[in-house]
């Protein structure tokens, strides 16, 4: 990947640089940070030069200004993420910033929106966090809340995670998620999944079998709207465009959607958790939105993932708590890890069909898994929370002092895994958590 090479000063907020393009034309922008000068946050291109909309295909050549020369440093181009690279090194750009992308997880509602929903974002913005993520389950949906988001914010990616299959039509989360690209600046990643039989033939009245087949017929169609290159026609098991069978007029005709979409690529991530609908998210899909993730057991992914493209993004949904060094500091910290996942592993599907339950078993803990899941059939909830250990809890979360958290995010910066999410709650929360992983 291609890298920026500048002088930067500890003491400037902003570098500007001159982008050479392919046909040898040149542009000059200005870089502004922000949180602790270790994040862009926006490239202002000169309005001297014609603004034509092309991006950069090398980073070369620097112009500090009237700033004072300091270290050499490197800029990710995908990620943006500065950290000091040696002298040697630094015009030939051989040096690369490994940076792990961060983002902010709102979920779904409870009785009502959440405390600090718009604020919060806009502080997680501001502070170099890459991406927000809402959800739904049976409650609030997934859409209405990031558009909301994205009238107070600018930069940060908006992504669902998930939005339900079985909620909408294909071409139904196509409509919404055009509208939101629209609205967004172009900001959408549509983060998709499928619950277990519970929730999908409980609460949406849908069939709950082959969710590999469906999930497939469901992105394609998907891609078609966005394309736009013709007029919705397709055949398959379960979506049938225009609608042939029972109750039907014969009077379907295939259509286009009307609202152009600002991107034939809009994003797709796929909330997965077997091995099959993991391979199939990393043939089909541009990101994979794992449950749990332990960069301790790469051995439990790597077959599946085996096959993804090097811009293909995994992104984890995980806790991190900054304590003190102590074991009973770190115990209390991973306790609202492990009721979630007590939760989860014991209440969140039927005995024998129960996702979250496979995949603990799949990850070594299998007695443990099994034995949560009878507890929690049996009523004894409170049982439930002790029954998980704390090796699992610790290995998908990131909890303990800095120099610990920092020590233990190296296995997950040398994994496949490109971005974390956080739940965090409070503006201090969210600079610790940007101080600690992004520096």
């Amino acid at each position: 990947m291609p890298c920026l090479l500048m002088v930067f000063s500890p003491l400037a907020d902003t570098v500007r640089v001159i982008h050479r393009f392919s046909d040898g034309t040149q542009k000059r922008c200005l870089w502004t940070f922000g949180f602790h000068r270790r994040r862009v946050l926006r490239c202002e291109w000169d309005t001297l030069l014609p603004n034509d909309g092309r991006r950069p295909v090398t980073w070369q050549t620097l112009d500090i200004g009237n700033h004072d020369t300091g270290p050499a440093t490197a800029i990710d181009k995908r990620i943006g993420r500065l950290a000091p690279i040696s002298t040697a090194n630094a015009a030939s750009g051989r040096d690369r910033v490994a940076a792990m992308k961060l983002g902010l997880v709102w979920g779904y509602w409870g009785r009502g929106m959440p405390e600090g929903f718009v604020p919060l974002t806009q502080e997680a913005e501001q502070l170099g966090y890459d991406s927000v993520w809402t959800a739904e389950s049976w409650g609030s949906d997934a859409f209405s809340p990031l558009v909301w988001l994205a009238a107070h914010t600018e930069r940060i990616r908006l992504g669902t995670g998930i939005v339900q299959l079985a909620a909408r039509t294909p071409t139904a989360t196509a409509m919404h998620a055009v509208t939101a690209d629209h609205l967004s600046n172009q900001r959408l990643i549509l983060g998709l999944g499928v619950s277990g039989p519970q929730v999908v033939e409980g609460w949406y009245g849908q069939p709950g079998n082959r969710p590999l087949a469906r999930t497939r017929e469901y992105v394609e169609i998907l891609r078609r709207v966005f394309a736009r290159d013709g007029y919705l026609t397709f055949e398959g098991d379960y979506y049938n465009h225009p609608y042939k069978g029972e109750g039907d007029t014969g009077l379907g005709k295939p259509l286009k959607i009307m609202t152009h979409p600002p991107r034939a690529d809009i994003p797709i991530f796929i909330g997965a958790e077997g091995p099959k609908n993991i391979a199939q998210t990393v043939e089909i899909a541009d990101g994979w939105l794992p449950l749990y993730y332990s960069p301790f057991r790469p051995e439990v992914y790597a077959e599946s993932i085996a096959g993804r493209s090097e811009d293909f993004e995994i992104t984890v949904h995980t806790t991190i708590r900054v304590t003190g060094d102590s074991d009973e500091e770190r115990a209390e910290a991973l306790f609202p890890t492990k009721a979630s996942l007590g939760f989860y592993i014991g209440g969140m599907g039927a005995k024998g069909q129960n996702y979250h339950t496979k995949l603990m078993a799949r990850m070594g803990f299998e007695e443990e898994a099994h034995h949560i899941q009878d507890l929690f059939f049996e009523g004894r909830r409170e049982e439930v929370i002790a029954a998980v250990p704390d090796k699992f809890a610790d290995e998908i979360s990131l909890v303990g002092s800095p120099e610990r958290i920092r020590d233990r995010l190296a296995a997950w910066e040398e994994s496949p895994v490109t971005g974390i999410n956080v739940g965090a709650r409070s503006v201090e929360e969210l600079r610790t958590i940007a101080e600690v992983i992004l520096g």
